[in-house]
């Protein structure tokens, strides 16, 4: 068996490796350079709380191999278990909260619900006006920059082909499997795995499998370094206008939300922030940490996300062509499912099966 992964992201590299690791001979082509699309401009979250109720499997394998990333990738990506805290400011998120803990307890989340006092003994500073909060511990954050990277080279150290820059990519179907025409070659394979992203809707829609999907872009922001007093990722149960933060051992504070995401020229897949969502945002920040009321901003930046409209991503084998898999439109919410999905979709790929349940995310939803 022989399997082309298209697209050098998180999903993709971890398809690729995954792939590799069960010793399929395996091309891995990313049309720039690898782990530097969407992957990279994530806030880096590696969250289960509030995630669709489907997806807890898939985000249960996924955060083992969180645990385990270092070893398996022999380097530290920075995977920390620091906990996940989100913060509740209101009587609808504290309903919210306690409705989805009780759904997704089956599932194997536990989330321990802390009041106001528990809240202040153990967090003191962090959401002075909350009513309460959820805290998932087992949860945390690791660094967007340098786990794709790390995926790609473990894939090549176990054989796989990485093939990088390789720019404008055609694909076509032949008897034989698929072919993949790059500025850097030509590659076929039995089988093809598309994880481009927000670009995978185009190429399921070459093979008559429209998804209805846009591409935007998040609001991402860092502050300057200061000295490390937020342990765990912090939102909020409010996912429409919530704002999240996290502080990086560096010490400076990663945030994001609060505002819209913006709308990505898909012909260059280039995302822009817009600056006057700023004052916005950063009040949404400081509401959370009001702490950071005077701290420095020293760079915002965004990235192209695929947002499928059922707020779903696209996983599990092509309806309409034998051979191709799909594992793309992540809504935003993948940097925590990445490691799980490129496993999941190699086990599917290389035996036919998988444990993980997927059919929630099956392309056949949108057939009719």
């Amino acid at each position: 068996m022989s399997v082309i992964v298209l697209g050098g992201g998180l999903m993709g590299t971890a398809t690729a490796f995954f792939l590799a690791r069960r010793g399929v001979a395996v091309t891995l082509v990313e049309r720039g350079r690898v782990g530097a699309g969407a992957t990279v401009a994530s806030f880096g979250n590696v969250r289960r709380s509030g995630r669709h109720l489907s997806q807890l499997p898939l985000a249960r394998r996924s955060l083992t191999l969180w645990n385990e990333a270092a070893r398996l990738l022999d380097r530290d990506v920075e995977f920390r278990a620091t906990g996940h805290l989100r913060l509740i400011f209101d009587a609808d998120g504290l309903a919210l909260m306690r409705d989805y803990a009780r759904a997704a307890r089956p599932a194997g989340l536990e989330l321990e619900e802390l009041s106001p006092a528990d809240l202040r003994r153990r967090f003191p500073g962090l959401g002075p006006d909350a009513i309460g909060a959820s805290l998932s511990p087992e949860d945390g954050s690791g660094n967007p920059r340098l786990i794709g990277p790390a995926f790609a080279a473990a894939a090549a150290r176990l054989g796989a082909q990485v093939v990088d820059d390789a720019g404008s990519v055609q694909v076509r179907r032949t008897s034989a499997g698929f072919e993949v025409v790059t500025a850097r070659g030509t590659f076929t394979a039995d089988r093809l795995v598309n994880c481009t992203g927000a670009r995978g809707g185009d190429l399921a829609a070459q093979f008559d499998e429209p998804v209805p999907i846009r591409i935007l872009g998040p609001q991402m922001g860092v502050t300057e370094p200061l000295p490390h007093r937020i342990l765990p990722v912090v939102g909020v149960w409010d996912a429409a206008h919530g704002a999240y933060l996290r502080q990086v051992e560096r010490g400076n504070v990663v945030f994001g939300g609060a505002v819209d995401r913006t709308e990505v020229d898909p012909a260059t897949g280039h995302a822009h922030v817009d600056p006057a969502h700023l004052p916005h945002q950063l009040r949404a920040v400081v509401r959370l940490v009001p702490a950071l009321r005077h701290v420095a901003v020293i760079r915002q930046w965004s990235g192209a996300e695929g947002y499928v409209a059922d707020g779903l991503p696209v996983m599990g084998p092509s309806l309409t062509t034998p051979g191709l898999f799909h594992a793309f439109g992540f809504c935003g919410h993948g940097f925590q499912l990445g490691p799980g999905v490129g496993d999941a979709m190699a086990e599917l790929v290389a035996t036919g099966r998988c444990d993980t349940p997927l059919d929630a995310m099956h392309v056949a939803r949108f057939a009719a």
